[in-house]
């Protein structure tokens, strides 16, 4: 956008320019009287005093102007340097697990409380379960639509615009008393709760490969936080509060997320400028039929993430019964042993994902998945301890698959990074799904060790799909260039 703008400099001289589009904001809030001020910077980085020239009608346009120029007005600090590009430190890293954390949450408020939504509502449980189902969608829906532009536009006015619009919406959800309202604006919602997913491969683009497993399992931590937080809070709070308190809380931290990523998130230039929306999504299918390491990704993927979810499923129905007869509260406290990814992830990206071959990871953490499954498949139905070290293991060995299978995809295409997430993510979603269905099915056919069985021969597919092909195979199977377990590119 070009406008006119009168430059000042000292107290007796002015020449008039064109601005910088980088330096303006979309668009110029502008009245008749006063005159409004903006300030900015020029080619050389000066200080500059920026009047508009330009009248508009007061009125609400005027307003609105006003606030849209606010909101895309980046920082000085955060504006995009070719010669001095903002760095990718662990502040950011840790802003963008934050920010993951309680992103994700939102998906999941409602599991914990679905009785208590259902009285509220005065609905039937089968009608109350749509609220998840319709987060779900919504979901898969952004994840679809929405997270391959981040290969297309500035990532910081993307982010920035998805959160907003998410807490905009969360407000209808702390209000509404109908039960029609809550399911569509759930669904509206979880549709803009996709920025983690512009944020993983933005991390990608920011870090160099000796560090990159690191920075990516600090943020995928925040993921599993955020997943385990949810159910957790959302109990304890509707135990001894009203329901909606939760609610109320998250989107106080909606728009805290908003405001901290306003002032430090940097902006980033697109990474393709001559490519349409829609040959972007139709690439996503390209790459299958291309890129063996995407679909040996996400096949491994889709088994893994139904076990992930036959799990947490299927624990609550044994705990709630013989011999244990836990309260919901009770139950809630195991999502607490899924927190080891938290603490020991970043450890093990640091000394095993970025210094040895992504494959050699993922076969180190399907042994220990395997290990975690057999304990509390086995042992569940007498010890407790079993679906504890189930849970720790199971999460730790998961998250770790996920960070390596991740490093290779994103290898595969440097300028198509969310094209390939958003791949490699619906195979992660369709496995969700399979496991939760599957999971239940087969834990009212043959109890918790017939679900825990077949989550194993899952994890087994998985073991198979991973030695179909070598580290350095280029084509869909075999094991050509031989066995090379230590990374070459760091």
């Amino acid at each position: 956008m070009t406008a006119e703008i009168t430059q000042r400099v000292g107290s007796h001289s002015s020449s008039q320019t064109e601005a910088p589009a980088d330096l303006l904001p979309i668009s110029s809030a502008r009245c008749n009287s006063p005159t409004v001020q903006e300030f900015g910077e020029d080619e050389k980085g000066h200080d500059t005093n920026v009047e508009s020239t330009t009248e508009y009608p007061i009125g609400k346009r005027r307003y609105w102007k006003r606030f849209i120029d606010i909101v895309s007005w980046t920082p000085r600090r955060c504006r995009w340097n070719p010669e001095n590009p903002s760095k990718f430190g662990l502040p950011l890293n840790l802003l963008f697990a934050f920010s993951g954390t309680f992103t994700v949450a939102n998906l999941y408020y409602s599991h914990p409380i679905l009785d208590v939504l259902a009285q509220f509502f005065d609905v039937s449980h089968e009608r109350v379960s749509l609220i998840p189902t319709c987060s779900q969608a919504g979901y898969a829906t952004g994840l679809i639509l929405l997270c391959p532009l981040g290969d297309l536009v500035r990532r910081r006015h993307f982010v920035l615009a998805l959160t907003f619009v998410t807490a905009a919406l969360w407000i209808g959800i702390c209000i509404t008393n109908s039960f029609e309202t809550f399911l569509v604006l759930s669904y509206l919602s979880s549709v803009t709760t996709v920025t983690p997913q512009i944020m993983l491969p933005l991390v990608g683009d920011l870090v160099p490969p000796a560090r990159r497993a690191t920075a990516l399992s600090v943020v995928s931590s925040g993921l599993v936080l955020g997943l385990l937080f949810a159910r957790l809070l959302s109990g304890i709070v509707a135990e001894y509060s009203h329901w909606r308190n939760i609610y109320w809380l998250s989107l106080g931290l909606q728009f805290l997320i908003f405001g901290l990523l306003w002032l430090f998130m940097p902006d980033y230039p697109s990474t393709n400028t001559n490519i349409s929306y829609f040959k972007i999504l139709y690439s996503i299918i390209g790459y299958y039929w291309t890129s063996p390491e995407l679909v040996q990704a996400t096949l491994m993927s889709f088994f893994l993430s139904a076990t992930f979810t036959s799990y947490w499923t299927t624990l609550t129905f044994l705990l709630a019964g013989d011999p244990y007869n836990y309260p919901t509260l009770t139950i809630g406290l195991f999502s607490l042993a899924g927190l080891t990814p938290m603490f020991l992830g970043p450890l093990f990206s640091r000394y095993m994902i970025d210094k040895f071959v992504p494959q050699f990871s993922v076969l180190v953490s399907l042994g220990i998945l395997i290990i975690g499954v057999s304990i509390g498949t086995y042992t569940g139905t007498w010890t407790v301890a079993g679906p504890i070290i189930q849970a720790a293991l199971q999460d730790f060995g998961l998250q770790m698959t996920q960070i390596a299978n991740r490093i290779t995809i994103y290898a595969v295409a440097p300028k198509a990074r969310n094209r390939l997430n958003t791949g490699y993510m619906m195979g992660v979603f369709c496995g969700q799904l399979m496991g939760t269905s599957v999971g239940n099915r087969l834990y009212s056919q043959g109890g918790w060790i017939l679900s825990g069985s077949v989550n194993l021969a899952f994890i087994g597919i998985s073991l198979v799909i991973c030695l179909l092909r070598g580290p350095a195979e280029q084509g869909w199977v075999g094991w050509h260039g031989g066995i090379r377990i230590r990374r070459t590119d760091v």
